[in-house]
């Protein structure tokens, strides 16, 4: 096994969680434990491009699957740098990109249809629809004539339920079904368990993706067995579970009198549910939190994935001209 990210080990005691996880390496990281246990039906690698880190996580059989809480498919993980000054961006937005190509199917003749899913009304939830407005659309151009240096893009904003009183899912799989697209690609706000994944990380899968589910407000999931063609999606960490604050904390407590000689008994998932459900009591047990600086975070993700998405689609774009692609 190559070596792998070094990062605070999550702590066993969130074994609860790991179902509940958005970051399918954190997902992992819990249910492989302290003790590095390796867990049968998952293949991992860890490489780098443009020497940022790519942590590739292959979920290979139904019962891993099944333990992640997650479906089968490759996700992908990329580190993005903590400074994001215009030469970080563009090296961020050229490896996500190219991850994200490999994972495209060929694009003539046919469109990419790009969803941005979230409330653009709620800053932590917004990068999707910002991600969105961000992207110029093009498959109206090709109903004229050829475009050198393009493909067609389509966009989409479906809003919230509440607001549009429809499924992101039934919006996205009767448009695909029409459009008939090369690929449905998702754009989503994600939760993590890490505060130090938090706008540093962006998650690519060819899974498709449940709307929801990292805040416990799981929404009927968009797929390749809804739309009809390969539904990839993309997203970045903008909130944290307190939950997994709270037994982080813990363990690193249990750490501290340990290491100086005082015996604690081992904090089991029992006692860390326990602990959560007496801070969290009036937040019925769960409470997701984002940092001060989210609007920031939100803006330089969403130029990020733009400038990605266009890197990937559009043969023209690179590094050196994303800016012309994109708002």
């Amino acid at each position: 096994m190559e070596k792998r990210e070094k990062t605070r080990r999550l702590f066993p005691g969130m074994q609860s969680v790991a179902a509940r996880l958005d970051m399918v390496a954190e997902a992992v990281e819990v249910l492989r434990g302290e003790a590095e246990t390796e867990i049968t039906g998952i293949r991992e690698k860890v490489r780098e491009r443009r020497g940022l880190q790519i942590h590739e996580v292959c979920v290979l059989s139904q019962k891993a699957a099944a333990r992640l809480g997650k479906a089968q498919g490759c996700y992908i993980t990329c580190r993005i740098p903590a400074v994001q000054d215009e030469k970080s961006i563009a090296v961020a937005a050229a490896v996500i990109g190219e991850e994200l190509a490999a994972l495209l199917p060929p694009l003539q003749g046919k469109s990419l249809l790009l969803v941005g899913l979230g409330n653009r009304e709620a800053i932590p939830d917004a990068l999707g629809p910002r991600v969105a407005e961000k992207s110029f659309a093009t498959r109206h151009l090709f109903q004229e004539q050829e475009q050198e240096g393009l493909n067609s893009l389509c966009v989409l904003c479906p809003g919230v339920t509440g607001m549009s009183g429809m499924e992101a899912a039934e919006s996205v799989s009767a448009l695909a079904r029409q459009l008939q697209p090369a690929a449905v690609l998702l754009v989503d706000s994600l939760a993590a368990a890490s505060v130090s994944r938090v706008g540093l990380s962006v998650q690519l899968t060819d899974t498709g993706i449940s709307p929801g589910g990292g805040v416990g407000n799981r929404r009927p999931g968009i797929s390749r067995e809804n739309c009809g063609c390969p539904v990839l999606a993309m997203g970045v960490p903008t909130v944290v579970d307190t939950a997994a604050i709270i037994e982080g904390t813990l363990h690193s407590l249990g750490k501290f009198w340990q290491e100086r000689g005082q015996f604690l008994p081992a904090l089991s998932d029992e006692a860390c549910h326990f602990a959560e459900q007496e801070l969290l009591q009036a937040f019925g047990g769960r409470l997701m939190v984002t940092p001060k600086d989210i609007d920031q975070l939100i803006a330089d993700a969403a130029e990020i994935l733009a400038a990605a998405i266009a890197i990937a689609v559009h043969p023209a774009a690179g590094m050196d001209n994303f800016h012309d692609f994109i708002r």
